[in-house]
């Protein structure tokens, strides 16, 4: 087969204050036609930059871009913009931004067609059938606020694929759905592409994508670093840079005991890399495994931590026909992490916004700090976020031109926190969850990742009664999931503070002192 994707020696560097930030550093992919290749890496390792490079949002600082025998990066606008609507599928990790809030699914799944000039008989038959394989038939006339975050993200799926593309190229199809949800998602994903001979580019930091690829290409720093076609009965291949560098995986190394040097021999046709004699093996660590317990961001709140600190009762909340709140009670006690579960849909995104005081039940109570939430006004609902409760969206809801630091900072001084005191603070919250070296890069230049840990970081430093959180490790690979985990229960048990979280994530639910199930 031939490549329909060419990728060569790309490198992007983001400008900054300290002379740039390399997000590619000499990457080089091919995709064959036909092919569903998977890219996985952790948070920041360069797999949403070189998807946007190759969907013609971004141009690489050197380096070529081809796609079926189009050089991307030399595209005017509008040829890039003829490009992702002939022959591109994107389905951006940002997916409520394919997602006009005034159409229904039906209409959004139907867009791509319709301006392509296919009837609108033709554009509701095809967005009927893909609603229906993706398990929301019964959604079609429901609008993007009338749905969760796990089914926007599947509709914007469907309308990536509408049209029927040469290449769909995917970055985190599946953060924020359940792993049942997910693997379905997956599965339809490999066979509607398989079905119309298209090609797949598909970024995650799931594990559990690989079973739908035909190649699995791992990326860390900017470059690839190792690559596996499956069902080859072939050994993972590591990549030989220019210049004849090596990246080993670090599961490798820590299993052969090398740490910091290695010895290199030639032994017939083979190289034999091994621990120095002299060296003790040591294991490897990473910026994510930063000590989430730091005394200056998880100072004592003084909370006594046997009583409710949020409290929840007999909730409901309608939306038209739909009810997924329904006379729902619970008790959030101080000390304690919270995960709430439930399958795509189930309401968890509705319960966390009425426990935060983002929206109003149709009936029912939520107290916080013994204070009803419901019985306050808009202002009013504010005030208590500021002084006594931290949210975390499924949108990191950062100043995109402010780096990280920055975010941070500005959210404590909005809570009335002494700049001296703000900045000390940002520091110790932006190191626990491995942003320590990323703080001064605006936040419009960090990987979703980054931007989700940044987030975090931003609640973390604000010493809150209550942390509320969506799917806060939807955007994050195991390492840095397991890292948030810990830092939200530590956090908890150190503080007082209460921290409840929506997620499917394993990694966080194993980290949690009380599971609450929805659906």
């Amino acid at each position: 087969m031939t490549a329909l994707v060419d990728v060569r020696d790309v490198f992007r560097v983001h400008p900054s204050a300290e002379g740039g930030v390399a997000a590619l550093q000499g990457l080089t992919l091919s995709v064959r036609e036909g092919e569903v290749c998977v890219v996985l890496g952790p948070s920041g390792s360069g797999k949403s930059t070189l998807v946007r490079i190759v969907a013609g949002f971004d141009r690489p600082s050197a380096g070529s871009v081809r796609v079926a025998g189009l050089d991307i990066a030399s595209l005017s606008a509008g040829g890039a913009a003829r490009y992702r609507s002939e022959l591109l599928g994107y389905a951006d990790q940002h997916y409520w931004r394919a997602l006009a809030g005034e159409l229904t699914a039906r209409q959004l799944i139907g867009v791509q067609l319709g301006l392509a000039g296919a009837s609108a008989a033709s554009r509701d038959e095809r967005a009927a059938e893909l609603l229906e394989r993706v398990g929301l038939g019964d959604r079609a006339n429901s609008r993007p606020r009338e749905l969760s975050g796990g089914e926007q993200q599947r509709v914007a799926l469907c309308a990536a694929l509408a049209h029927r593309p040469r290449l769909l190229v995917a970055d985190e199809p599946t953060g924020e759905l359940d792993s049942a949800t997910a693997r379905d998602i997956l599965g339809l994903v490999a066979e509607l592409v398989r079905e119309h001979g298209t090609t797949a580019l598909v970024v995650s930091h799931d594990p559990a994508t690989v079973e739908v690829a035909d190649r699995v290409v791992h990326v860390r720093d900017g470059r690839v670093s190792d690559e596996r076609i499956l069902g080859a009965g072939a050994d993972d291949a590591v990549v030989v840079g220019r210049g004849g560098w090596l990246r080993l995986p670090e599961e490798l190394l820590r299993q052969a005991g090398i740490s910091g040097r290695a010895t290199v021999s030639l032994d017939v046709d083979r190289l034999v890399v091994a621990a120095p004699a002299s060296e003790e093996a040591c294991v490897v660590t990473t910026q994510a495994s930063a000590d989430p317990r730091s005394e200056a961001v998880l100072a004592p709140l003084s909370v006594e931590t046997t009583r409710a600190l949020l409290e929840a009762r007999d909730l409901t909340r309608r939306f038209d026909e739909l009810t997924p709140i329904d006379r729902f009670s619970a008790s959030f006690v101080g000390g304690r992490l919270y995960a709430v579960t439930g399958p795509s849909g189930s309401g968890k995104t509705t319960l966390l916004h009425l426990l935060a005081g983002l929206d109003l039940p149709d009936a029912g109570e939520v107290t916080l700090d013994g204070v009803s939430s419901t019985s306050h006004d808009r202002a009013g609902r504010a005030e208590l976020r500021r002084t006594r409760l931290a949210f975390i969206g499924q949108t990191a809801g950062l100043v995109p031109f402010l780096g990280a630091r920055e975010n941070v900072e500005l959210s404590l001084a909005v809570r009335g926190v002494e700049l001296e005191d703000a900045r000390h603070r940002a520091a110790e919250a932006l190191a626990s969850v491995g942003l320590a070296e990323q703080g001064e890069r605006p936040v419009a230049e960090l990987s979703a990742g980054q931007r989700e840990r940044a987030a975090i970081a931003r609640a973390v430093a604000a010493r809150p009664r209550a942390i509320v959180a969506d799917e806060p490790t939807a955007r994050l690979d195991g390492a840095n999931a397991l890292v948030v985990g810990l830092l939200f229960a530590e956090l908890a048990r150190t503080t007082g503070a209460v921290v409840v979280c929506a997620t499917h994530d394993p990694l966080l639910i194993e980290q949690a002192d009380e599971v609450v199930s929805l659906g």
